[in-house]
This record gives structure tokens, C-alpha cells and sequence, in this order.
């Protein structure tokens, strides 16, 4: 009953699990026979499954599952354990009190899996798409400790911080770039329904236009004829990135590479990969996770290709007995600070510890990064507002201006 499969329709199923308890829920599946051979292996008996019908007029689509619902969850199932609720009942108090339909359905298969004699971690597994390795890994650790609230707790608090970071970044990154488009629309807009009133206005003066009015005047008369090729090059030119980004792996180095070189948001990104790479370790490091296994799920958070490759290389080079410490200063790619900081963490026996303080130093960096950005950028963007629009107006009226003081 994964939430993930590749699937067409939603079906809604009713039934009774091995103790005779009724039970139903909602699944997504290609077909009715494989939704039952889903359920039968679950050792629920099916009774009755069909297809959800449709709402007329389209109606409300199904929850999307954010990150931010998985972090609710991980702190509510850890508030639920540490107050000794069984961890069945748990997913029945959370699932039905969830205003999110996808994420009721997506914890209802979760609690049908550990019914059916699956561990917690296994039933997450399943869900590749809201869990990945990192969650899955930890889990399995405080299963195997016995601290699995207080696992669950750390997941919490490691996504709430790294959401918060990434949410902080993509505004940074998203607040430029929108002002740019709607500048872009604003121009265009102008061009082509603005400036040719005044053109025809123009064509009557029997003078020569001021050369900015003429470079706008051709301007548009250019936007008219071939703004269909604009928008067609303009849409073609993201596509391909995204396209190169999802295919490319060799591309998204290079991209990844030129992004923590770049002014300004290059240091940001970097600070924001160490942030993460210290929390990730530093969780996993304190769940009991083997270093060397650690460096595995950490090199896929990383979120930046370069870091992932280079901890990739750490990871072998730890395998062999090098100190973290000393192969991180080999990859050239963390500050001597950091390096400091995690040798006397490996002296003093408390790693996890100091990659935490690393963490809440350089999260704390990013925050007053980006804050400072957006302060720089406000006026930077009204002046190039500015400069776009009040420069086509000017243009506009510097002929009129020229024929006042003609008269």
C-alpha cells in the first residue's frame, strides 16, 4: 500500500486484519485485484474494495506530503511514545487527527505494515518518496537501541532546522529572480501595447526622435514581431536546464561547483552544506551509527554534488583508518574552524557534540546571511525597477518635452 507507486486511481478498501478488527483506509494501485493481493499480504482480509469516485467539477486534489508533515509526524509519534502510548495506537491518534488526506492515508499504510509484523523502520522503507535513507536509518538505530522516541525526537528537531534553512535560501534565491520576471512582464507589457500609441503620435512630428525614444520605438517594434520567438527561446532555455540538471550528472557538478564559487550566494551555499553535513553527522553519530555507515547517508544529504563526491572519497579514506578530522582538511572544502572543532571532538570522545555546535554556528551564519542579503537586495531592486521603467517612460516623453521647448 505504498503511497509511492506508480499508480492511476485511488481505491478505497475495507476489511478485517488478524485479530478480526475492522479496519479500512485508501490506497492508490493500477487495479482492484492488486490492491487486494497488497492488502492479503498485510494479512488483512479484503471485504470490500472500489474505486474512489471522482468529485464532480474536479473538486479538492489529494494533499501533497511536505516536509513539513513528516517533521509534525516525527515530533508527534516522539510525544506519543515518551508519554507511553504503544506505537500502534500512536499511528491511529496522529492518522485520524491529520487535516492532510494524503498524509492520513500515508501513515494508515505505515500502521497496517507494523500490524502485520513489519518493524518501523521497514514499514518507512516503503515510502522512499517522504523517508528517505537517513530517516530510515535512524529509525532502525533506536529500534535496535531502544531509544526510538528519542530518535524520533532528534529527526524532528534535524528536519525543522534543515527545512528552515532551505526555506531561508530559497527566498534569498527566489526574491531576485521573481522581481526579475515581473520586470521582464512590466517591459514587455510596455513594449508591446504602450509604446506603439506613442509611435503613431511620433510618425506626426516630422522631426528626428531622441536616440533612446528611437532604441525603444525599434525595440518594440521587435518585441510585436518576434515575441513569439522571445517566449519560445525563453521557455526552451529553462526547459533545457531542468532537463540537464535531472539527466546530467557531469552538468550538475559543473553547476553545483559554479554555484559555491559565484559572489554573494556562493558563501551562503557553502555555509548552508557544511550546516548540513555537521547535523546530519552529528545526529547520526549520536543515534549510535557507525562513522564509516554515517558518511554513506551524510554524502547524500550533503545537497551539493561537490561535497558529495568529496565525502564520498572521506568515507573510504575513514575505512582505512584515517581520523575525520584529517581527512577533512585534505579535502580542501571545510574551514580550519570546523576542522578544529571536530579534532577535539575525536580527542575528547564527543563528536556528535561539537558537529552540533558546528551546525548551530553555521545555520546561524546562513540566517544572518541571507537577512543580510535581503536587506542589500530591497534597494537594489526598486533601483533597477527604476532604471527598466522610468527609462521607458523618459523615452517616451523626451520627444514631447523637445517639441515644448521648440514652442
Amino acid at each position: 500500500m505504498a503511497t509511492n507507486t506508480a499508480s492511476k486511481d485511488t481505491f478505497i478498501w475495507e476489511g478485517t486484519d488478524r485479530k478480526g478488527t475492522k479496519v479500512k483506509g485508501e490506497t492508490e494501485s493500477k487495479s482492484a485485484a492488486l490492491v487486494k493481493a497488497e492488502l492479503r499480504r498485510q494479512g488483512i482480509v479484503p471485504k470490500k474494495v472500489k474505486k474512489k469516485p471522482k468529485p464532480l467539477f474536479g473538486g479538492a486534489k489529494k494533499g501533497k506530503i511536505t516536509p513539513v508533515d513528516i517533521s509534525l509526524f516525527s515530533r508527534q509519534m516522539s510525544t506519543m511514545m515518551s508519554s507511553g502510548v504503544p506505537l500502534v495506537q500512536s499511528f491511529d491518534i496522529i492518522g485520524k487527527g491529520h487535516d492532510n488526506p494524503a498524509m492520513q492515508t500515508l501513515i494508515m499504510a505505515i500502521k497496517g505494515d507494523v500490524e502485520g509484523g513489519n518493524t518501523f523502520a521497514d514499514a518507512l522503507a516503503k515510502h522512499p518518496l517522504q523517508f528517505d535513507d537517513l530517516y530510515v536509518n535512524l529509525v532502525t538505530a533506536g529500534e535496535h537501541a531502544g531509544i526510538l522516541e528519542t530518535l524520533l525526537e532528534k529527526i524532528a528537531t534535524y528536519k525543522e532546522k534543515t527545512e528552515s534553512m532551505k526555506a531561508k535560501i530559497k527566498k534569498a534565491m527566489f526574491y531576485p529572480i521573481a522581481v526579475v520576471v515581473v520586470a521582464f512582464i512590466i517591459t514587455a507589457i510596455l513594449l508591446i501595447f504602450v509604446v506603439p500609441q506613442f509611435e503613431s503620435m511620433f510618425s506626426n512630428f516630422g522631426a528626428d526622435l531622441p536616440a533612446l525614444t528611437l532604441f525603444v520605438v525599434n525595440l518594440s517594434v521587435f518585441f510585436q514581431a518576434w515575441w513569439w520567438a522571445i517566449v519560445g527561446i525563453a521557455g526552451g532555455f529553462v526547459y533545457t536546464l531542468k532537463e540537464l540538471k535531472r539527466r546530467s550528472k557531469k552538468f550538475n557538478h559543473l553547476l553545483d561547483k559554479v554555484v559555491l564559487k559565484a559572489p554573494i550566494i556562493g558563501p551562503i551555499i557553502t555555509k548552508a552544506t557544511i550546516a548540513r553535513f555537521a547535523r546530519t553527522l552529528s545526529t547520526m553519530f549520536a543515534a549510535g551509527v557507525p562513522l564509516v555507515e554515517a558518511m554513506n547517508t551524510v554524502s547524500g544529504a550533503a545537497g551539493n554534488i561537490v561535497y558529495t563526491t568529496a565525502i564520498i572519497k572521506m568515507r573510504d579514506e575513514i575505512s582505512t583508518g584515517n581520523q575525520l578530522n584529517v581527512v577533512m582538511k585534505q579535502s580542501g572544502l571545510f574551514p580550519n574552524m570546523v576542522i578544529q572543532m571536530v579534532a577535539i571532538g575525536e580527542e575528547a570522545g564527543s563528536i556528535d557534540s561539537m558537529l552540533s555546535k558546528v551546525a548551530d554556528y553555521y545555520e546561524e551564519q546562513v540566517d544572518d546571511a541571507v537577512d543580510g542579503l535581503t536587506s542589500l537586495l530591497e534597494p537594489l531592486i526598486m533601483a533597477f525597477l527604476g532604471v527598466v521603467v522610468g527609462g521607458l517612460v523618459i523615452a517616451m516623453y523626451l520627444p514631447i518635452f523637445k517639441m515644448g521647448s521648440v514652442v
